[in-house]
């Protein structure tokens, strides 16, 4: 039976729908192989840089990904607002798996450097694409719940990927880990095409059809990919050349660029008239400040316990359960709390002072317990509940703001901006503890009372969310349409 799918303002409640089941089901399943795709090649490494011929860093195995992923999230949102989102849905699922199946088939680092840039490219657009499904689906008080499973889903993956790169290179081989992906790809492709309704796009006059600014996609490229590699200079091993410093002007110099380009397009690819908006820009900002705060402690945390306590990858990824286990139950729970209408504002109040309260946490652990990894452990069991309860907050609020033409960059946008807000916190973070070891202070200490600085940013940016779902009146709505095709 083929299934029509409302506005998302006015979605059919969900009990109308016959194909929830397996579309939710194949939604999480490509979600759980592009988080796996992120981790598992982690423990993995020592394997493959065995096997493979090369000069290459291994680093540029990860940073290939991180960087065709990073700079689509716009382009996929863009393109599933004009072409619809399960067309771009399946592309990206083909670029995935077809990356994949390059990856395992690779004879050396470059020929894996390449076939990761192909699959990042791909897995680029799972998690907007999929929240974009989830929109076109549900209304507002029901969308929370089923982000909040795919939020799940993703963390659980992202967790466990570097114990299934472990056990897959010991028991099978390295490729296994790209080549699983392939018929379990195929599969999610073939039952989303059969059962996902086509949602068609927002209509729009002949006359003023919107188009792709090609120009400002090449200027959010190139501004991207200079601010992640000045972010990874180091690990990347790039020439000395392309210093740093001057990556970053370069990302200073073509985002300054992309910005007066997107106030000047006609169709810009990102409207930034979505920012007048403050509970946007609010969700944007909590965004930023998530990714930061999630990757300085799934970054930091596993090097301190490698470094001072000498344990390996592996056993070091195992003293991040709280953190996992507190996002994953926590983004069920925002889920089935903005369902009852509680305010996304209290919530995410609350939500940010957790995030603080778990990086106080951690920076005391290491003054008083830093001989102690289980106190350390449990620490991340409050950061880990803060930020599950904000993922799903951020994906209903953004969406609730933006007209119906701009859903799908709405949605994107928080996405890329929680990217780069865990790259570039990283290295600043980075040079932070660089700064306080050579002058012999604590270091890591700092490292996480300045991520707690960040999170109080968070904290007071929570005023301007809104304190229900309810959504933007259709006036609203229609006034905005007019700067988006005008």
């Amino acid at each position: 039976m083929s299934l029509s799918v409302p506005a998302p303002d006015a979605c059919a409640p969900a009990s109308t729908f016959t194909s929830i089941r397996p579309v939710m089901a194949m939604l999480m399943l490509i979600l759980v192989l592009a988080a796996l795709d992120q981790t598992v090649l982690s423990t993995a490494l020592p394997v493959m840089s065995r096997e493979l011929p090369g000069h290459l860093p291994l680093a540029w195995a990860f940073s290939s990904y991180l960087l065709a992923a990073t700079v689509v999230i716009l382009l996929y949102g863009r393109l599933a607002d004009l072409f619809g989102r399960k067309p771009m849905l399946l592309f990206s699922i083909g670029l995935f798996v077809l990356g994949s199946l390059a990856c395992a088939l690779s004879q050396n680092l470059l020929q894996l450097v390449l076939a990761r840039t192909l699959q990042g490219a791909g897995g680029g657009g799972l998690m907007t694409l999929t929240m974009l499904v989830v929109a076109d689906m549900f209304s507002l008080q029901e969308r929370g719940r089923y982000q909040a499973l795919l939020g799940a889903a993703y963390g659980i993956a992202t967790m466990f990927g570097p114990l299934a790169g472990g056990w897959l290179t010991q028991h099978l081989s390295w490729r296994w880990a790209f080549s699983v992906n392939v018929p379990l790809g195929l599969v999610a492709f073939a039952v989303l095409a059969a059962t996902l309704p086509p949602r068609r796009p927002a209509a729009h006059p002949a006359a003023e059809r919107p188009t792709v600014d090609s120009l400002g996609c090449l200027l959010m490229a190139v501004s991207l990919v200079a601010l992640l590699l000045a972010t990874q200079h180091d690990r990347l091993d790039l020439p000395k050349s392309a210093s740093s410093w001057l990556l970053g002007v370069t990302a200073a110099v073509a985002g300054t660029a992309f910005l007066w380009r997107q106030h000047r397009a006609v169709h810009p690819l990102l409207p930034l008239s979505l920012f007048g908006r403050a509970d946007y820009a609010a969700a944007a900002l909590l965004s930023t400040a998530t990714g930061v705060a999630l990757y300085a402690a799934v970054v930091f945390l596993p090097q301190h316990l490698q470094i001072a306590r000498h344990l390996s990858p592996t056993a070091a990824a195992w003293y991040l359960l709280p953190l996992m286990a507190g996002m994953t139950l926590a983004a069920i729970t925002s889920g089935k709390l903005l369902r009852a209408r509680k305010p996304p504002r209290q919530l995410a109040i609350a939500a940010s002072g957790l995030m603080v309260l778990g990086f106080a946490l951690l920076a005391l652990a290491l003054h008083f317990l830093e001989d102690a990894p289980l106190a350390l452990s449990a620490c991340l069991a409050p950061l880990g509940f803060g930020l599950g309860l904000l993922f799903p907050i951020v994906s209903v609020v953004s969406q609730r703001s933006a007209p119906q033409t701009q859903l799908g960059i709405a949605t994107a946008t928080p996405v890329m901006l929680r990217n780069l807000g865990g790259a570039v916190g990283v290295a600043l973070l980075a040079s932070l503890l660089q700064l306080r070891i050579a002058a012999g202070v604590a270091p890591l200490q700092w490292v996480f009372v300045c991520a707690a600085g960040v999170s109080v940013v968070a904290l007071l940016a929570c005023r301007w969310l809104p304190v229900d779902l309810r959504p933007v009146s259709a006036m609203a709505s229609t006034a905005s349409a007019p700067r988006q095709v005008a």
